[in-house]
């Protein structure tokens, strides 16, 4: 079993990109990330537009962190796998783009702030969207579609 995991781009701050994502067509939760860039600025930048395989990574500081706060759930980072002269690029909590460190953050909502979007309550839109993505994985590949 195929399934997609769709981030369509909505806005643009000054240095943050608001999203919609969509799990197989639903509308799940909205994410964050910094902006598109000529020019890639390691941990600035936003993930290039195209279709990604997603997967677990059980390396790194970032995966215990998470095991730590969440030992009944968390079974690995959720890594977007092969973006070209991108590595370690994972979907985690944060709520600005000081947070993403080039990475996708969700969010159960949003507001515009000094310029930028914050997403809010990003905790429950990681649980929520991280256990269906498990539960994806464990049956067949899953893929992240990255659009405007």
């Amino acid at each position: 079993m195929k399934s997609i995991l769709k981030v369509l781009r909505k806005q643009l701050g000054k240095n943050s990109t608001l999203s919609e994502i969509y799990l197989n067509n639903q509308f799940i939760c909205y994410g964050l990330e910094d902006i598109p860039r000529a020019k890639k600025i390691p941990g600035s930048t936003s993930i290039p537009l195209g279709i990604y395989p997603l997967g677990f990574n059980k390396d790194g500081g970032m995966n215990g962190n998470y095991y730590d706060r969440f030992p009944k759930l968390h079974r690995g980072m959720i890594e977007i796998k092969n973006i070209p002269g991108f590595s370690y690029v994972y979907i985690h909590i944060g709520n600005t783009h000081k947070e993403t460190a080039g990475c996708l953050l969700v969010g159960t909502g949003y507001f515009f702030e000094h310029g930028d979007y914050r997403l809010v309550q990003s905790v429950t839109a990681y649980k929520k969207l991280y256990g269906m993505l498990v539960e994806l994985l464990m049956k067949g590949e899953v893929f992240i579609e990255v659009t405007e």
